[in-house]
């Protein structure tokens, strides 16, 4: 596939401090409730969100427990102040950006064990704080839960967190497979619209899904204490 156009892209997940200013300048509601995996499973509680997701946060993690629409609505906003067309990259755009040039299962290359200068991932520390009785990465950051954005090494496009730390949603719907995507690498807005792509992994996958290709998706209004975004821009 050729994307036949410039694209920019975020060179970090948007953060909390930023999206505390988009909820301050309109209002908008993050909702009063986010689903947190207790107890070997996903539960909904009442009382979290991208405010309060449950673990300690600084102002420069990335936001989380935001929804499909609450990424759609940033952008929107910050068209507005900006001038600015932003958006959120299409799925397509996002591997691209996030293998920036390489083959290989992780922009790093192939060996999950160097995750840990690279990304934020279920590592040993993770292992150990969270209990997650999957398998680990053979390494250790020290980091149990989201890590401020640009703690880790770039890719060689300069992006920071393309795997790991959080999911990110993109503007595609979810299909099964890529059959029948558009060519130029635009969003695919056909299909199952009710749920949209999410790529990336996040701090809590396992080395078989922190890769470049690794979709997964979700319903536009549902939060999760493990979905987050990033912005594009087409001028």
């Amino acid at each position: 596939m050729t994307i036949p156009r410039d694209f920019a892209v975020g060179k970090y997940e948007v953060t909390k401090e930023e999206y505390a200013a988009f909820v301050s300048a309109t209002g908008y509601s993050g909702g009063s409730s986010c689903w947190v995996y207790e107890g070997d499973e996903w539960v909904e509680r009442s009382g979290r969100s991208w405010r309060n997701p449950g673990h300690q946060q600084s102002d420069r993690d990335p936001a989380v427990c935001i929804s499909w629409d609450g990424a759609r609505a940033y952008t929107k906003w910050l068209t507005r102040q900006t001038g600015k067309a932003y958006r959120l990259l299409s799925e397509a755009e996002w591997e691209y950006a996030a293998r920036a040039g390489t083959t290989t299962a992780r922009f790093w290359g192939s060996d999950s064990a160097s995750a840990c200068g690279h990304a934020n991932v279920h590592d040993r520390t993770s292992k150990s704080a969270n209990g997650f009785d999957w398998e680990n990465h053979a390494c250790d950051d020290g980091v149990a839960m989201t890590a401020a954005v640009g703690s880790y090494q770039a890719n060689a496009f300069g992006l920071h967190d393309m795997l790991g730390n959080v999911q990110e949603w993109t503007a595609d719907c979810w299909n099964d497979s890529y059959a029948g995507a558009l060519p130029d690498g635009s969003a695919w807005t056909r299909g199952d619209c009710e749920n949209r792509v999410l790529r990336g992994a996040t701090l809590g996958h396992p080395p078989s899904k922190v890769r470049s290709a690794y979709r997964y998706w979700d319903e536009t209004g549902v939060r999760v204490t493990s979905n987050g975004f990033r912005v594009a821009r087409t001028d």
